[in-house]
């Protein structure tokens, strides 16, 4: 009964009952006196077992477990007669049951012939997918007595030798006895971090993993063979929680359910319904006056609260909890947080620089003075009439808050401070490597995805059938081709749809110009811009919003019907194409703002139509800039006050209260059943499944763009980001502890592609930002105004120098103001912002000198400043090395006392044969001056004198 001994719920033996027909009798619904049997076994087997956290024994930990649906009827009381009679017979039985509860199972499908066939067919995969991991030496219990009706639950526990063994494939890094110690600072650096760690103090967590450590554990990769160098003194800590699951988890992955021609693994088995769920538990409560301390309950405390937001993070403990993937993204994102601190205080600084000379500005002064009497020509035709540029006053002013010349020293500070932000995380994450044993750590090949293999497995078929072979097929990029031609035309509508409705918005701007400048009110004339930008934004944020979630849905199919091989593959296409969708949705709108808006207008008597009707529109007096600081700053914070955090706090609690209500719907329990404590993994199979980092990312990558794309039009970006991240890592914190069931620890050395994509907005940052400043903004043309045209090297005329004239005669036909009177008096000559000839000139209203003058110093500008920037930028990753220097020592020093650790039991063994080779010499000669009357007796005393030998 050697597989009854491992899974039953208690041991049998001690009883002298079969476990499953216990389990039979309870499932059938015997009555009610029958079913104390049960629990006079055991006092209280919920306590025993911690309410699920181990096996019914309350010894063996629960490492994984899986869940299933089953239709549980009720057969009756014929059916619980006929399970009484067998009772006697099936606990003679020789023959080994995998599970408790299979004996049941097999009653009902003998009682029920017209039982669901899909049911059945999964009941017959889970069992010999069950079987195969007994096979593998794990140790399985089944429970399906729970408050859940009709959820069936397998929890799995890994004894010792196997997670020696998976230990050994996995090539583990663990602590061995032998420790040194750490390399300390000297001298004055050492004063100086104690001043440091004094001052810090009260902002670090208060837990064991992250005060410093002035001794390590020398790690290596686990043997069997080599047990003797491993500290085994407490084996059921040696493996933590984290460790073994990840063990379980490869052993799930690998053991195959070959039924029906299938060949399986827990991922195929999840896809195909065969088991609903599978995941590792929770290590326990997080809150309550009773709960035992764990990890989970330490990190709810220290980390998922908003109490403790000023606090560093404890990331070895998130690492010793959550595994290296999940603790390299709060890292990343720590570090992310801490760097825009300064980029924050050096955008606040430069916002008040504007703010503090917004009144010693001549360009704005000149604008908002009403002496000048500039009049300029009508913004729409018919409708529209001449305005004046004093009018726009406030928006000058406010231009000037961010179109300064700080701006452009700040725009060459964020290239910098994103160059060395990418060589600090470096550093810090071989810090990290270092810290968690990784240096050195290989990705190796992951196994093939469900998906793949059932292809692999249907061509294979198609193949057989035709050609009666049966090689190892794998997929081409023959078989790939129509989903590579899907990727691209899907890829390209979406990036269409995204033009067209920017375009559309484009037309809603125009047109409500147009019907709000009919308004007879002066105030309602005077707000036109304010309200058509405002609301054109909201729009554009709502339609982003919406086309995030939608791309997102169609990157996943995209990648899906790829079918790629392994669950890496799957995740970087998949992030390539959700990034390429979602980075466009989010900056189009900006770019045509930025780059595109006010280009393409054409002037006075010949402007540019769309459809015949609607007139392109053009940028204010003071220029986009604004506008674009208005569009950045809109869409930034809505996205990440509705999208990242609205939706990260909204959706997981409403999906939770969707999945209680069906459970509530689905129970039929007495109130005993009802007044019973949840076991562990109850209370996790109804969390949220974890669905991986890619959306964390995503909206910290989106949000990384902001800060640094256009930062020129926007300095205050920085501080909205941290603020935004301050809240965003207790929200993320929170929902890893207490909203999702625990994610299987994944290996990783660094985080990916992401890295990558970091530096690919590094660099065009540096390219948007020169256009933005030699473009969008005034900067260039002041400069050019200043050193070549101003007459005192004063700002003053720039304005005028600016417009052009146009004669009011020469408008076309239909297109001139209705109330040419509407200021009072007769326009004769108005103004526009262009560089053109004047209508008094031969070739009158051509571009002018002037136009080609600002057009060659705005791309000199351009040029110089991609080369400068990229050249600083580079210099600054040439000079910050990746590896820190006292890391790469000690990395060495971990080397040189690892040969000595293997030198030193090499020589052992070398003076343990030499000492047993001399026992043996010396016992031969005593064999030879034996007396003569020993020697006779020849085979006796020789077989004497060599029997030490061959005992030792």
């Amino acid at each position: 009964m050697r597989v009854n001994k491992k899974y039953s719920c208690l041991p049998a033996e001690e009883k002298g009952i079969h476990i499953i027909n216990i389990r039979a009798i309870e499932d059938i619904g015997y009555d009610q006196h029958e079913s104390t049997l049960l629990n006079s076994l055991s006092k209280n087997p919920d306590a025993d077992c911690k309410y699920g956290l181990y096996f019914r024994d309350g010894k063996r930990k629960v490492d994984y477990i899986l869940v299933y649906h089953y239709k549980k009827s009720s057969a009756g009381k014929a059916l619980a007669r006929r399970a009484q009679q067998n009772d006697a017979s099936m606990r003679s039985s020789k023959q080994d049951q995998p599970l408790p509860g299979k004996g049941v199972q097999l009653e009902m499908g003998e009682s029920e012939p017209h039982m669901d066939y899909h049911e059945d067919d999964k009941r017959f995969r889970r069992e010999e997918y069950e079987g195969n991991l007994v096979e593998a030496g794990l140790e399985l219990e089944r429970d399906e007595d729970t408050k859940i009706h009709g959820i069936g639950f397998v929890k799995i526990h890994a004894p010792w030798n196997v997670l020696c063994r998976e230990a050994e494939f996995l090539k583990l890094k663990m602590p061995t006895k032998k420790m040194y110690q750490i390399n300390q600072t000297h001298g004055l650096l050492k004063k100086i971090n104690s001043v440091i760690q004094k001052i810090t103090e009260p902002i670090q967590p208060k837990v064991a993993e992250h005060k410093p450590q002035t001794v390590k554990r020398l790690s290596y990769p686990f043997s069997r063979e080599k047990q003797h160098l491993f500290d085994l003194s407490d084996k059921d800590s040696f493996f933590d929680s984290k460790t073994r699951s990840t063990i379980v988890y490869e052993i799930l992955k690998r053991t195959t359910c070959t039924k029906a021609k299938y060949s399986m693994g827990i991922t195929s088995l999840l896809a195909n319904g065969v088991y609903s769920a599978a995941y590792p538990l929770h290590d326990g409560d997080y809150e309550g006056e009773n709960v035992e301390p764990n990890d989970r309950k330490l990190l709810c405390e220290e980390w998922a609260s908003y109490g403790v937001f000023y606090k560093y993070q404890p990331i070895d403990l998130v690492r010793k909890y959550f595994g290296e993937k999940i603790g390299l993204y709060f890292a990343w994102l720590g570090v992310y947080t801490q760097m825009l601190i300064p980029a924050s205080i050096v955008g606040i600084i430069v916002f008040l620089y504007g703010c503090a000379t917004v009144d010693e500005n001549i360009p704005s002064m000149e604008m908002c003075d009403q002496r000048n009497n500039i009049t300029m020509c009508p913004l729409c035709d018919k409708t529209c009439s001449y305005w004046k540029m004093s009018s726009a006053c406030a928006t000058a002013r406010a231009s000037h808050l961010f179109d300064n010349p700080a701006t452009v020293f700040f725009s060459v500070f964020m290239a910098l401070w994103a160059a060395t932000f990418m060589e600090h995380w470096k550093r810090k994450q071989m810090r990290l490597n270092y810290r968690w044993d990784l240096t050195g750590f290989e990705e190796e090949e992951d196994h093939p995805r469900a998906e793949y293999e059932a292809k692999v497995l249907e061509k294979s078929l198609r193949k057989e059938h035709k050609h009666k072979e049966t090689d190892k097929e794998k997929l081409t990029w023959k078989d790939r081709f129509p989903a590579y031609l899907t990727n691209f035309v899907g890829i390209i509508f979406m990036v269409g749809l995204t033009f067209a409705i920017v375009f559309g918005v484009i037309i809603y701007r125009i047109s409500t110009a147009a019907a709000l400048a009919i308004s007879s009110t002066p105030s309602g004339r005077s707000s036109v811009r304010v309200t058509v930008t405002a609301t054109a934004v909201i729009i554009n944020l709502v339609v982003i919003i919406i086309l995030d979630e939608v791309y997102g849905c169609i990157a996943r199919w995209l990648t899906q019907i790829e079918v790629p091989k392994t669950d890496k593959n799957f995740e970087e296409r998949l992030i390539f194409k959700a990034f390429l969708l979602k980075f466009v949705n989010a900056y189009t709108p900006i770019f045509y703002v930025a780059f595109f808006k006010g280009r393409f207008v054409g002037r006075p008597g010949d402007y540019v139509y769309i459809f015949h009707s609607f007139r392109m529109e053009e940028c204010a007096p003071g220029g986009c800039l604004m506008e674009l600081c208005i569009q950045l700053s809109i869409i930034m914070l809505g996205k990440q006050l509705i999208q990242n955090n609205l939706f990260e706090i909204g959706i997981p609690k409403m999906k939770k209260f969707i999945r209680y209500l069906k459970l509530k719907r689905r129970r039929s329990l007495d109130h005993e059943e009802h007044m019973k404590k949840k076991q562990r993994y109850e209370v996790d199979y109804n969390l949220e499944p974890f669905a991986g980092l890619t959306p964390e990312y995503m909206e910290m990558i989106i949000q990384f763009g902001f800060v640094t794309l256009f930062v020129a039009s926007f300095p205050l970006a920085p501080l909205f980001a941290l603020l935004n991240n301050i809240i965003e890592i207790r929200l993320d914190a929170k929902k890893f502890v207490t909203e999702l069931r625990r994610p299987v620890a994944v290996r990783a050395k660094d985080i990916g592609i992401w890295y990558n994509i970091l530096r690919g907005i590094g660099k065009l940052a540096v390219i948007i930002n020169a256009f933005v400043i030699s473009f969008t903004s005034d900067f260039i043309p002041r400069l050019v105004y200043l050193y070549m045209y101003s007459e005192n090297g004063t700002m003053h005329g720039f304005v005028n120098h600016t417009l052009s004239s146009f004669n009011v005669s020469d408008f076309q036909a239909g297109t001139a103001p209705n109330d040419p009177l509407d200021l009072g008096y007769e326009v004769q000559i108005c103004r526009y912002k262009d560089y053109r000839e004047p209508p008094w000139s031969e070739n009158k209203y051509d571009i002018s000198k002037d136009f080609w003058a600002v057009l060659a110093a705005r791309l000199a500008f351009v040029i110089v400043f991609q080369n400068l920037v990229m050249f600083m930028s580079e210099f600054v990753d040439w000079i910050i090395p990746d590896i820190p220097k006292d890391i790469s020592q000690q990395i060495h020093k971990e080397k040189v006392l690892m040969v000595e650790v293997f030198m030193r039991e090499e020589q052992g063994k070398l003076q343990m044969l030499e000492t047993w080779k001399d026992k043996d010499k010396t016992k031969g000669e005593n064999c030879n001056n034996h007396s003569p009357r020993l020697s006779r007796s020849r085979s006796g005393s020789l077989s004497s004198c060599h029997s030490y030998p061959l005992d030792v």
